[in-house]
């Protein structure tokens, strides 16, 4: 791929550059860049959110290029402090192996495994001697740390800010000089620890890497960014149907940042839609369903797609229950509603139950429910948990 084709792709849905002209320049020596990624497994699963980062290392594969999944199972113990309001727990390293083994699966649903360098930080920084972490520290001064948003904030408000957490940013940092990085992407919270990664190579007296940053994508309320914490993701682990559902319920709008941004269309391709769609020639309905399939599809497969769309089709276009949903047995000692769906595996807990239940999202034979305390009568059952989740269950 020529440099003004291979610039185009790189930059397409980049927040940022730092610096366009140095990328150009590292483009036109011909040979392929050493591009850098790092995702400490802090917690076991990931959602569309990680996949803005992981789908522009894709497309630097494509390009010919070294992509680096590197994997901080030695900055996972520290906690990134980006965006934190207050310390992170911090993890054992058997905590974060247990989570990487896990992330690599998942990660290698976007990454071409035969394509793909897979680094731990450790390799380097648990024989790293004290004197030599001294030393690394020494290049950066507390005034230039609370300089950080997130740090001087805390700060401000008198909100605790651990040593430890000082430290992240340096370890970050030396891991672009231990892999040689020529490029680092991250997030737009990650911009401060990008940063460092090339005031390191300065100090170690390597050519500085570029700077990308990606945006946050936003989650499914259309406000904050996509995260488990606010409850508004699309796990790359959900359920077909139910990562079906939930890509068809974000708005119109948000559906053209989701195509530029996880989406596998060209962007030649992505504007012709919506063009069409500003005249009318494509309904909005039918872009978005030709989005849900796609993700579908290469998260799990073809068939699997073909029969999500189904699904989506008979519960909120011809508002049927499935024929194919899950049946279960129980007994009347655990006839109690929220019970009778964490046995069912509609929610993980009796606590997400009883949420469910008081938000209105719950309901038995398709009448809403609002009684967390409801008991089922003997018989069968149809149960629904918000809108794509359902069970049949008998109770004798």
């Amino acid at each position: 791929m020529d440099i003004d084709k291979q610039l185009k792709e790189i930059k397409r849905g980049a927040f940022g550059i730092i610096s366009e002209e140095e990328l150009e320049k590292k483009l036109k020596k011909g040979k392929p860049l050493r591009i850098k990624a790092g995702f400490d497994p802090t917690a076991p699963d990931i959602h569309f959110g990680h996949t803005v980062v992981l789908n522009k290392m894709r497309q630097f594969q494509d390009m010919g290029h070294e992509v680096i999944f590197l994997i901080g199972d030695f900055t996972g113990m520290i906690g990134d402090p980006s965006g934190r309001s207050s310390t992170r727990k911090v993890l054992t390293r058997e905590d974060v192996l247990e989570n990487a083994q896990t992330y690599k699966k998942q990660f290698f649903k976007v990454l071409d495994p035969e394509k793909t360098e897979v680094r731990f930080n450790s390799e380097w920084m648990d024989g790293m001697t004290v004197s030599d972490f001294i030393k690394l520290t020494s290049h950066q001064t507390v005034a230039r740390m609370l300089e950080r948003d997130d740090f001087s904030k805390r700060f401000k408000g008198e909100q605790p800010i651990s040593i430890h957490e000082f430290l992240y940013p340096f370890v970050q940092g030396y891991d672009s000089v231990a892999l040689n990085a020529d490029i680092e992407l991250g997030g737009t919270d990650q911009i401060f620890n990008l940063l460092m990664g090339r005031e390191m190579q300065r100090v170690y007296g390597q050519e500085q890497q570029v700077v990308m940053t990606m945006p946050l994508l936003v989650g499914l309320d259309g406000i904050q960014k996509m995260s488990k914490s606010y409850n508004n993701y699309i796990g790359i682990n959900d359920e077909p149907s139910e990562m079906y559902g939930k890509v068809m319920s974000i708005s119109d709008d948000l559906m053209w940042l989701y195509y530029e941004l996880i989406s596998r269309r060209t962007l030649d391709e992505i504007s012709d839609m919506k063009q069409d769609a500003a005249s009318a020639k494509l309904h909005p309905m039918d872009a978005k369903k030709a989005l849900a399939y796609e993700l579908v599809e290469r998260y799990y497969d073809r068939p699997l797609a073909g029969s999500s769309a189904e699904v989506f089709m008979t519960v909120h276009s011809k508002k049927e229950v499935p024929d194919d949903i899950p049946e279960y047995a129980l007994s009347k000692e655990k006839a109690w509603i929220c019970s009778v769906m964490k046995e069912t595996g509609l929610v993980s807990s009796t606590s997400e139950a009883r949420r469910l239940v008081k938000q209105g999202a719950v309901k038995i034979d398709e009448k809403k429910i609002s009684d967390d305390n409801h008991n089922l009568d003997e018989g069968s059952h149809v149960i629904q948990a918000g809108k794509r989740r359902f069970a049949r269950v008998t109770i004798s």
